[in-house]
């Protein structure tokens, strides 16, 4: 679908500088930003090796085990169908303490093995549980304390501050989070979905 959508907007693009006679501007323009899409992403390599240097020397040296074990309780009364005890509370909390501090690459396989543990409590498998849907808003709106991505992105670009996003950043990574909770957890109501509690073979 994202193919088709590239290739409109092309398309729109083309045909409009065929009608308004500027083809020469609309090359221009493409080599103009695919200059700058270049001279950005080179800008990024040292900023994100440096960054992500760091957070991979903060998830060697057990960061990332502190920050999902103090989420834990919380995560207990977000997720009430699934059993404190169960895999996916540790696989949920390790997957949103990795994308709080910045670590998409680790974020992913843990939040698909939280999404696979959920999976087992699943009485309808293949169809969203509540408890998938929370999450995935969750996981989506993610708290950030640390926008790598974003600050690299400010650094290459010649942002003379490019660490003062870090504060409105959490912020609206909360409130977004927050606002994907109350949601969930709301409209689940309508929706009521009996997880189904692990059995032998699963706990084995």
């Amino acid at each position: 679908m994202l193919n088709w959508i590239w290739l409109g907007l092309m398309a729109v693009a083309l045909a409009v500088a065929i009608v308004t006679g500027t083809p020469d501007k609309l090359t221009a323009g493409a080599i103009d930003g695919a200059t700058t899409a270049v001279q950005v992403s080179l800008g990024l390599i040292g900023i994100m090796s440096l960054w992500l240097g760091m957070m991979r020397v903060a998830e060697k040296a057990g960061m990332v085990t502190l920050l999902s074990r103090a989420i834990a309780p919380i995560l207990r009364r977000i997720f009430p169908g699934v059993p404190a005890d169960h895999p996916a509370i540790g696989a949920i909390a390790m997957s949103l303490a990795a994308n709080a501090l910045g670590l998409n690459n680790a974020a992913t396989p843990l939040g698909i093995r939280a999404m696979e543990e959920l999976e087992t409590l699943n009485p309808q498998p293949g169809t969203a549980t509540n408890a998938m849907v929370t999450f995935l808003s969750v996981l989506t709106a993610g708290v950030q304390l640390i926008p790598a991505t974003a600050i690299g992105v400010l650094v290459a670009s010649g942002s003379g501050s490019p660490t003062s996003i870090i504060g409105t950043t959490l912020v609206a990574t909360f409130a977004g989070t927050l606002a994907g909770i109350v949601a969930a957890l709301t409209l689940q109501r309508f929706f009521p979905v009996e997880e189904k509690a692990p059995d032998a073979e699963d706990e084995a």
